[in-house]
């Protein structure tokens, strides 16, 4: 069979302050900035990956394991990645799950650093739902 998708390689995150963004997500997810470019305030648009064991930051391939995050310096108005979902009751829905060996630990890093926490619950392992500053839904689930 053919294969005509093999992987995702990034996800566009609309944000309202870029330079500040990154800085969260470096913080609470290890994701790092993928260019050389400078991080400094006023950008509009940012490229993060998450290293590998070894530190190292992966290069665009055709198998890519976890997707980029590409912050763009984006108004409310061009709204935020969430959805609601009947099965939630209606309550907003994040748009992608990360996967984490150490789910706990990651939680503790949460609640230290004051990040927005919607819900914890388990299907087939612990999953954590939060919220970005700028109220992109996201969750992070342990196998």
């Amino acid at each position: 069979m053919r294969e005509y998708i093999t992987g995702v390689t990034c996800i566009y995150v609309p944000v309202n302050n870029v330079y500040e963004s990154i800085q969260w997500y470096q913080k609470n997810l290890g994701y790092q900035p993928a260019s050389t470019e400078r991080i400094e305030p006023g950008m509009t648009t940012a490229v993060l990956n998450v290293p590998d064991q070894n530190g190292d930051l992966p290069s665009p391939g055709l198998r890519q394991v976890v997707p980029a995050l590409f912050l763009h310096k984006s108004d409310e108005e061009g709204g935020r990645l969430r959805f609601s979902w009947s099965l939630d009751q209606d309550r907003p829905h994040a748009i992608a799950c990360f996967i984490s060996p150490r789910i706990e630990e990651l939680l503790e890093r949460f609640k230290n650093n004051g990040v927005n926490i919607i819900g914890e619950r388990v299907t087939s392992g612990p999953n954590i739902t939060f919220a970005d500053p700028d109220g992109n839904l996201w969750e992070v689930w342990r196998p």
